[in-house]
């Protein structure tokens, strides 16, 4: 675990003072709403009572609050304030999973902690769902034998995400790679859908590994063409099946000693391929449903695992629907790696390669320079 240069690499300030804003839940309502029971026990009198209240965005209702120590943190995740911690009473460790309002943290010693999260933490407003998420390093103050409460988050790196209720959720944090899985049938293969995977990899600065698993299920052959075109791309392509063992090799080879993200919709088989790596895991698994061909959901939370064989997986819950987090539809082409070359040769500078004529863009789709179903993907993502 990388959490023994925590202390070297923490980016803590000298103590200042810092204003920020909270979340809408963090003050108490101050209008009275209980005078006529004051009415009653004053019998009748009226003298000593507020005749007038008012609501206003000062006092105890601002959402604007001073932290007396502070330090501002640049991550993925952008500009983000913490409180500063005094880290001579707190322990540096790895967040492995997020249930509900307790976060398993595995402290530099192997030990396991149940830890909740400071409610300054909590209460800062941010773009986040979760203030913290697997893969998090963290600082925790210990209380009792196995339990803690979480000071502070160290800047993130190597994140997967995505938009959730308006906010980011971060699936997990600080990994070097990530497997994205996708089924060759049952569910059936959704390569819009491994696009907007491919895309989060690339903003999260992650390297991507596709896997296509199940692929016992249909004719290989069948799979060359998508496998040729995001192999053109650079992309890293793998045939897997989990029932079968097949591929299985240069897939454990690549987990090797690394810490990886494994990502996908429901029942494409991610937990089923991770059992088969290392029996170890003891992962839970459930078949596709016959009706909808639709996985179900079987892991509902992403989890850190150590690997027999050295490094670490997470196994991410399975996602039917994956909507691109802060990525704007002008930004979408620079992220199609066979759309970028072509965008700077576009006549207008803010062309979005779907009505301007000429467009470098289109013309390559025409003269087969760029996969058309590529560039249907591309337009679907953009006027998302």
């Amino acid at each position: 675990m990388a959490v023994n240069s925590m202390a070297k690499n923490n980016r803590a300030n000298p103590k200042q003072k810092l204003r920020t804003s909270f979340r809408k839940n963090r003050s108490t309502v101050a209008r009275d709403n209980d005078l006529t029971r004051k009415f009653d026990l004053a019998n009748g009198s009226v003298d000593d009572l507020e005749n007038r209240q008012q609501v206003s965005g000062k006092g105890q209702l601002t959402r604007k609050r001073t932290i007396a120590a502070a330090e501002i943190h640049q991550d993925a995740t952008g500009t983000t304030l913490m409180p500063t911690i005094d880290r001579e009473r707190c322990l540096p460790g790895r967040v492995l999973r997020v249930q509900g309002l307790v976060s398993i943290v595995r402290l530099e010693d192997g030990s396991l902690r149940r830890c909740a999260i400071r409610r300054l933490l909590k209460t800062i407003s941010t773009d986040l769902r979760h203030v913290v998420a697997a893969g998090d390093q963290v600082w925790l103050r210990p209380e009792g034998t196995d339990e803690g409460i979480i000071e502070s988050v160290e800047p993130r790196h190597g994140l997967l995400s995505r938009t959730s209720r308006g906010l980011q959720h971060i699936l997990v944090a600080n990994v070097d790679q990530v497997l994205v899985v996708a089924s060759a049938a049952q569910p059936r293969l959704k390569p819009n859908l491994i696009d907007r995977y491919l895309i989060t990899a690339e903003k999260g600065q992650i390297e991507p590994i596709l896997c296509i698993n199940k692929v016992d299920l249909v004719n290989p052959a069948d799979l060359q063409p998508i496998v040729g075109v995001y192999s053109q791309l650079g992309y890293q392509v793998l045939l897997l099946s989990a029932t079968e063992g097949w591929g299985m090799d240069p897939l454990r080879r690549l987990l090797q000693g690394r810490e990886t993200a494994v990502t996908g919709q429901s029942g494409v088989g991610k937990s089923s391929l991770l059992n088969t790596l290392d029996p170890e895991l003891k992962l839970r698994v459930q078949t596709v449903s016959e009706e909808s061909q639709k996985g179900r959901h079987t892991t509902t939370t992403a989890e850190l695992l150590p690997l027999a064989m050295g490094g670490y997986v997470v196994d991410t819950p399975g996602i039917r629907q994956f909507q691109l987090w802060d990525v704007s539809a002008e930004e979408v082409a620079g992220y199609f790696r066979d759309l970028r070359p072509w965008v700077s040769q576009c006549r207008y500078p803010d062309c979005s390669h779907t009505h301007e004529e000429p467009c470098a863009v289109k013309d390559a789709v025409a003269d087969g320079f760029i996969d058309t179903r590529r560039y249907e993907s591309y337009l679907q993502i953009a006027a998302s």
